[in-house]
């Protein structure tokens, strides 16, 4: 199994996959104009709750479902939807939900809910953004937790974690050390069959797997005053190690034993660095300056007694950012923004792919990359009545790309990307959000290179000469709110494609195909997401309360080797998840449970067809308070036992020419594990 698969850690808020360095603390200011479009939820709101962090307060907020963000180069494209004190965290490498995990409830003064986009507000290309305001007063603060995660096979994970805050000299420090090791979900026990078109057996195994990972994270940050503004500098060390066994028993059509192993090691640095000043009372100059490495080395080797083959790739990655950004309000009602970043990015990487002993090549195998990203953009925000407010943009986006070693090649690209977002709020609690933009997606430097998953016997070349993919998207959201505390949204969205990447057909020196990332053409995309938040007090539930969120997609393109209408590879139909909590403030606890939906994607290769499924994910969870600076939290998880299926139909060429050879099918069952944990703050 690819270390890729979903982990279930034991460090759900305790020791999760990265951390955070401290965010700005000044807050901005919202003018009377705004108000219209910023609902504010105070402190009181999330009483009952008894929340322990800004993370707890946010899953109280109607309408909201948080997003942390794309995995992209450059910073501009990869906010999520939350802002801390009125601007977005300074740091790439850490996920917006560990940064809302650090910040304690007792520090939050309030969340503003900004739908639609407020003058002074950077949206950062979302229609609902939450912006969580920290009190000012500061004090040491440490907060110790521990965690123990017991999963159903016998084996015992740990993590732990320690954060501090608090003033050194004439700013603010802020440090954590996190350690935890997991499981991978993906993995666990079940059969294996293998059958021809007529449905004949052709094979049959039992599988046992295990996948387990090992964390470490330190981070530091200093926010002190500097020049007339504030000056924050951060750094981030993040360790990683998984490794995963694999034993095929296979009793037909031979009794044989084979196995698989997999290590991946990865480390990852960042240093950042982020200057914030006014200028008077409209005017703000931002500048952010970040640099972050990461160095992976993985290797797969499967066995059985006729064969031995083993994939090896050694990739490092570094990314150097520079950015400025000018603000400047020019009335209450009308907001301007300008500025500018650059990038370079590298990647060198080293790929090795063997057979029996011997050698075997591979496109795209060793190669180095270069490029060098710039982008000039511009936004407006203008509130033209309490009912109407319109927000414009344009960026303009440059890059140059080289890559030497086994594909040498140079190109250069440039796109316009303009976006224009109208919100009508016809009445209190109504709102109807228009957008149209041009949105052209980033190329994946993991596409450059080849891969491989020995244990379904699926080897893909890499492909450095990959224009983005583009789409020109229209969409409208109409979100209603009810019972002060209900709300529900439909979001209708339309992309017209242009260069799609999917899969296609890829020859090396010798003519043999290989399955390589590339563009293949147009196609559409169509999206119909539903948000709801039900407040359940009057369905004599006190406290209670049902959140939850599903996307229906439909997509077209043409299949490279077929020719073929299909949907888009890897693009799941339905996505959906319900979260049932109740606040018991009488009892200092509340309980709940979470749904996590199955779901479906197919990958379409020249030569196969894979199908992945993940079924029903589900938390059972209490927490109990008996103190505000004490919490204990247990979880039933996976309370269905959910599996993950993958079934792979082979074809003996390529599948406009030839006919369905196999069909190949893994159901791999991973059972319950039982979460314990203790957060205990001092100060």
């Amino acid at each position: 199994m690819s270390p890729a698969l979903s982990l279930i850690t034991v460090l759900a808020a305790a020791a999760a996959h990265d951390a955070a360095p401290a965010q700005a603390v000044e807050a901005a200011a919202i003018s009377p104009a705004a108000v219209q479009g910023v609902t504010s939820y105070p402190v009181s709101f999330f009483a009952a709750a008894k929340a322990t962090t800004a993370l707890d307060m946010l899953a109280r907020v109607p309408g909201f479902q948080l997003d942390t963000g794309d995995d992209v180069r450059g910073f501009e494209g990869a906010a999520g939807n939350v802002l801390i004190d009125g601007a977005r965290p300074a740091s790439k490498t850490d996920s917006l939900d560990e940064i809302l995990r650090r910040i304690p409830a007792g520090q939050v003064d309030h969340v503003e809910l900004i739908r639609g986009g407020a003058p002074g507000i950077d949206m950062q290309g979302k229609s609902i953004i939450a912006n969580v305001v920290r009190s000012k007063t500061a004090k040491w603060q440490a907060v110790t937790a521990f965690a123990n995660n017991y999963i159903y096979d016998g084996r015992d994970k740990i993590g732990v974690r320690l954060e501090l805050t608090g003033p050194i000299g004439p700013g603010s420090f802020e440090g954590s050390a996190r350690y935890g090791e997991g499981v991978d979900d993906g993995s666990g026990s079940g059969p294996n069959l293998q059958v021809d078109p007529t449905g004949k057996v052709l094979g049959r195994a039992g599988i046992e797997s295990h996948g387990d990972v090992h964390q470490s994270v330190g981070t530091a940050a200093y926010e002190l005053p500097f020049a007339g503004g504030s000056l924050k500098v951060n750094g981030r060390l993040f360790d990683d190690h998984y490794r995963y066994n694999e034993l095929d028993r296979v009793t037909f059509p031979t009794i044989e034993l084979d196995s698989g192993h997999d290590t991946q090691d990865r480390l990852q640095t960042e240093l950042g660095a982020r200057f914030s000043r006014r200028f008077g009372d409209r005017t703000q100059l931002e500048l952010v300056a970040l640099r972050q490495t990461d160095d992976l080395a993985y290797a797969s080797e499967f066995r059985t007694p006729a064969a031995k083959v083993r994939f090896g790739l050694d990739k490092d990655t570094e990314e150097t950012i520079g950015r400025g950004v000018l603000k400047y309000r020019w009335s209450d009602a009308l907001s301007l923004e300008a500025g500018g970043e650059g990038a370079l990015n590298t990647l060198d990487n080293k790929t090795s792919f063997v057979r029996n002993g011997a050698p075997v090549p591979l496109p795209a195998a060793n190669v180095h990359v270069e490029e060098k990203r710039n982008e000039v953009f511009g936004k407006a925000v203008w509130r033209a009545s309490p009912q109407w407010t319109l927000e414009g943009g344009l960026r303009y986006e440059t890059s140059s790309i080289t890559s030497t070693g086994d594909v040498r090649l140079e190109k250069d690209l440039h796109f316009a990307k303009p976006r224009l977002f109208v919100t009508w709020a016809p009445a209190q609690g109504t709102q109807v959000r228009l957008r149209y933009e041009r949105v052209v997606g980033q190329l994946n430097f993991d596409d450059f290179v080849a891969s491989s998953t020995l244990a379904s016997g699926v080897v893909t070349a890499g492909n450095p000469d990959l224009d983005p993919e583009q789409a020109w998207v229209s969409e409208i959201a109409v979100e209603q709110g009810f019972w002060k505390k209900g709300s529900i949204a439909l979001t209708l969205r339309h992309s017209e494609l242009s260069d799609a990447i999917d899969r296609a057909p890829s020859f090396d020196a010798a003519g043999v195909a290989h399955d390589a990332p590339s563009n293949i053409g147009d196609g559409t995309k169509d999206e119909a997401i539903l948000d709801l938040t039900l407040p359940l007090d009057r369905f004599l539930i006190p406290g209670g309360q049902l959140r939850g969120t599903s996307t229906w997609r439909k997509s077209e393109v043409t299949d490279p080797t077929t020719l073929a209408k299909r949907e888009i590879s890897r693009l799941r139909p339905v996505e959906w998840e319900a979260h049932f909590s109740q606040d018991l403030p009488q009892f200092n606890a509340n309980w709940g449970v979470d749904v996590f939906g199955g779901w479906r994607q197919t990958s379409y290769r020249f030569d196969q067809v894979y199908t992945d499924k993940l079924k029903t994910f589900v938390v059972l969870y209490a927490e109990y308070k008996p103190a505000p600076d004490l919490t204990f939290t247990a979880q039933v998880q996976n309370l269905t036992e959910r599996g993950f299926r993958h079934i792979q139909d082979v074809y003996a060429g390529p599948r406009n020419l030839a006919g369905l050879a196999f069909t190949d099918d893994r159901d791999i069952q991973f059972g319950r594990s039982y979460y314990l944990r203790v957060r205990k703050t001092f100060g």
